[in-house]
């Protein structure tokens, strides 16, 4: 290493909340000095908040989706996108197994199974896994747009309409990726988005559910306000479902007023990653021994997180060592890792073991539960070195993270 690199401070990694600003902070102090915190009422009933009214209008036409429902997290989202399209207790939902915890336990909490899938080299949900896993129980697919890039949604979407099967995108990582000139969401029949601290687009907490379908937004209405349909949703489209028993994840106007000054800020978070990530990429070109990441629509990535594989598994660990000794922040941000491992797949357990749809596979983990049984996500998630991009990220920050990546390749693979 040099002196250059000796004196270089890394950057602050961070996406909407390192953009957070005295924005936020009006839109928050507004809320709190109007005493109105809960969406429906106030002090006063005849004017009700508008916040997360205006958060759901707005999103929903972001998207270009009809409808949006919005909720307290990411995690309530997925559970209420899957009550919607009435998931239930002996339906199967496929899951691509390298997944973020919720998208395995929203599944379980509604009594489904998840069956989980291999993800390629996209590192999201391989297509051709919807035809090997789709039983007769199989209701929905569920595919995660990975760190802000979008799936092959064409091979996704025709594989499982031709099943008759429901699509769930997963956004919570990707809200203003795009897929050939669409936003991801708009392709399925119900997604999701999470506004957790981590995610491009924050308020701490929070999430969003868009569809394009009336019955759909009418079941996500019910399930996030005890089956409740409150005159407000009647005017949006008046209801035809019963009513059912529903759970509390309605989103505070609170929160709702951080997310609509984020909603703001977010393309162009996009448009700054995307122009760094385009930079590195540029300088450093294509290098024998290390393949990038397949984006199946590269002009609608995100752009925070640059993926590539090295051909030699054992090769991984010193190149990430040697990349961080110059700087540069080199581990994904996100706290993913395959399903198989996670402890409460281990345990086959639920809040309550006669809710728990494992119970009756025996031994348990069997097939489809165990790491032998997903080679390609077990191989491909232990050759990747992930490079976050950040909002404080600057052309030099780029500059020098396509200078280590070239020099720490020259001494491990030149």
């Amino acid at each position: 290493m040099n002196s250059a690199t000796d004196t270089y401070v890394r950057p602050k990694l961070g996406l909407g909340s390192a953009a957070l600003d005295e924005q936020e902070q009006h839109a928050a102090v507004e809320v709190l000095r109007s005493k109105n915190l809960f969406r429906y009422y106030g002090d006063d009933p005849a004017h009700p908040p508008q916040r997360v009214a205006r958060l759901e209008t707005e999103f929903a036409q972001w998207i270009g989706s009809a409808y949006a429902v919005a909720v307290s997290s990411g995690t309530t989202a997925l559970e209420t996108a899957l009550a919607a399209i009435a998931v239930g207790p002996g339906d199967e939902v496929i899951v691509p197994a390298w997944s973020w915890l919720s998208c395995a336990t929203a599944i379980v909490r509604l009594g489904a199974l998840p069956v989980f899938a291999e993800i390629d080299d996209t590192l999201c949900l391989a297509p051709s896994e919807i035809e090997r896993l789709t039983t007769p129980r199989t209701r929905a697919v569920l595919v995660v747009h990975y760190q802000g890039v979008a799936a092959d949604l064409d091979a996704i979407i025709n594989a499982a309409h031709r099943r008759g099967l429901f699509v769930l995108e997963d956004c919570a990582e990707a809200p203003g990726t795009r897929y050939r000139g669409r936003p991801v969401g708009a392709w399925g029949d119900v997604a999701i988005y999470s506004f957790q601290h981590n995610k491009p687009m924050t308020a701490g907490e929070g999430g969003m559910v868009v569809t394009r379908d009336i019955r759909t937004y009418e079941r996500a209405v019910r399930m996030a306000d005890l089956g409740q349909y409150r005159p407000y949703h009647h005017a949006i489209t008046p209801p035809k479902e019963p009513a059912f028993s529903g759970s509390n994840f309605r989103m505070s106007e609170l929160t709702a007023a951080i997310a609509l000054v984020q909603l703001q800020k977010v393309d162009a978070i996009k448009d700054h990653c995307r122009a760094l990530q385009s930079r590195i990429r540029e300088q450093v070109g294509e290098l024998p021994g290390i393949t990038w990441r397949t984006i199946p629509d590269p002009a609608g990535d995100f752009g925070f997180e640059l993926y590539f594989f090295i051909d030699d598994p054992k090769l991984v660990k010193p190149f990430q060592t040697a990349l961080d000794q110059r700087q540069v922040n080199c581990l994904p941000r996100t706290g993913t890792y395959p399903q198989y491992y996670r402890e409460n797949i281990l345990t086959g357990r639920s809040h309550h073991p006669a809710a728990s749809p494992f119970r009756d596979l025996k031994p348990w983990p069997g097939p489809g539960y165990r790491p032998e049984d997903f080679p390609v996500t077990e191989d491909l998630t232990r050759r990747f070195i992930a490079l976050p991009i950040g909002w404080q990220y600057t052309p030099d920050d780029a500059d020098h993270i396509a200078a280590a990546l070239l020099a720490v390749h020259r001494e491990l693979l030149g």
